[in-house]
């Protein structure tokens, strides 16, 4: 038994130095798994906080289960939202079975909206634009 303590003793120099190497890799890892997983998780539910908060009476709205509707009244934890066109689908529903918002002022903008195209890698890509125009001016050709 005492040829066992007197092992330990010895080797408690570098036994101690790799204790708090193995605790040095611990503290990276929980560090890592909070920056990798549980930051993001946050962030995302504190974005979806503030969406289900800015909602109002009047927005577009697409349900966990793939439905469009429109909100049309509130209350605390609840919403009334009607489905398609038909007026006598309404259906009262939690906030947290909303998915996504869309303000109902940007639905209906009155400024049509410009698509933007990007050239390809490098620079060597068509835009859209150029390229109807070619397709207009071949087409013309083959007429004659």
């Amino acid at each position: 038994m005492h040829a066992i303590y007197l092992s330990t003793d010895a080797a408690a120099p570098a036994g101690g130095l790799g204790m708090s190497s193995m605790l040095i890799w611990l503290v990276v890892m929980v560090a890592i798994m909070y920056f990798l997983m549980i930051r993001p998780q946050r962030n995302e539910q504190k974005r979806i906080n503030a969406m289900l908060a800015d909602m109002a009476v009047g927005d577009s709205v697409v349900t966990t289960g793939g439905f469009y509707g429109v909100i049309l009244d509130i209350t605390d934890d609840d919403v009334i939202v009607e489905f398609g066109n038909n007026k006598n689908c309404r259906i009262p529903m939690r906030k947290s079975a909303i998915a996504q918002v869309e303000k109902a002022s940007d639905s209906y903008s009155a400024e049509p909206v410009k698509e933007e195209t990007k050239p390809s890698l490098f620079g060597f890509g068509k835009k859209k634009d150029s390229a109807k125009t070619e397709d207009t001016a071949a087409s013309k050709q083959e007429e004659k």
